[in-house]
């Protein structure tokens, strides 16, 4: 049991699921659109994944504690450069345009995560109310704009509502982790749970994730697909009503952040 909570936190703390949860969102875009399987791509958008996540959450812990990080930061810093290394090899497999709509995505990431505001001490993860809204048009413009503009750079009504749907689940995807980050968020970040409090902030996920609902039923005629998304709202409907600010330890990080990966499952399972 020791060795499996071992594994299963580098999985979790190493960005692995995180990763694993972004390229679930890519290949139902691809199942979406009836786009052709691109490795070099979606392999760049998984290795990428960890790449930055890891630079957001590790970049300024190595670069204090160098000489005294722990056996499992040191093996998540080799995994780190594996997946960068990775990355780079990926992106040398893909068109030049392509890798252009990563760029201004991939400066919100940087800005995110470096300080660059209010005299170089403040970043965009630092900045009141902004730190969702980031995450959810990164989310979106990777896993679902930029896969359907690599085949055809003609944007449609319906690549339109597929992007704000996903950012709009990448939202309420993200408010269980607020919730539960109320106990450490300082004041002036202004999550939505310290501006509206909890049950309002879960009243306004339902919302949200009520519209991506009715515009699932705008962008497909697929009928399994429509079964599929009505069994993932449910299991997201739940588990933002059980999201409380003492969570379990992967209530989070592990179950809320399956959801993605278990919608592609589904989806496999059921076309």
């Amino acid at each position: 049991m020791k060795v499996f909570k071992t594994i299963l936190a580098f999985y979790i703390n190493s960005s692995l699921h995180v990763a694993f949860a972004v390229y679930a969102l890519v290949r139902i875009t691809e199942l979406y659109f009836g786009l052709p399987y691109n490795e070099p791509l979606d392999y760049f958008i998984f290795y990428g994944s960890i790449t930055g996540y890891n630079f957001v959450k590790y970049a300024g812990i190595a670069k204090l504690h160098h000489m005294s990080l722990t056996k499992n930061l040191r093996l998540i810093q080799i995994l780190s450069l594996i997946s960068f290394v990775l990355m780079l090899y990926y992106a040398s497999k893909i068109e030049y345009n392509t890798l252009l709509y990563f760029a201004p995505l991939g400066l919100l990431t940087l800005l995110y995560a470096v300080p660059m505001f209010n005299g170089l001490t403040k970043n965009l993860r630092n900045t009141a109310s902004l730190k969702i809204i980031v995450i959810a048009i990164v989310w979106a413009g990777v896993t679902s704009l930029i896969p359907i503009l690599n085949v055809d750079a003609y944007v449609n009504g319906k690549i339109v509502l597929v992007t704000i749907q996903r950012f709009l689940f990448v939202i309420v995807l993200t408010l269980p982790f607020d919730i539960r980050d109320l106990r450490f968020d300082k004041k002036h970040l202004q999550t939505i749970p310290q501006l509206i409090g909890i049950e309002r902030t879960k009243k306004l996920g339902f919302v949200l994730l009520g519209i991506t609902m009715v515009i699932e039923f705008f962008i497909t005629p697929n009928h399994q697909f429509k079964v599929a998304y009505l069994i993932i709202f449910v299991l997201l409907l739940i588990l933002l009503q059980r999201a409380k600010r003492k969570q379990s330890k992967y209530y989070a990080s592990f179950w809320v952040e399956s959801v993605p990966i278990i919608w592609w499952l589904l989806l496999l399972l059921l076309v």
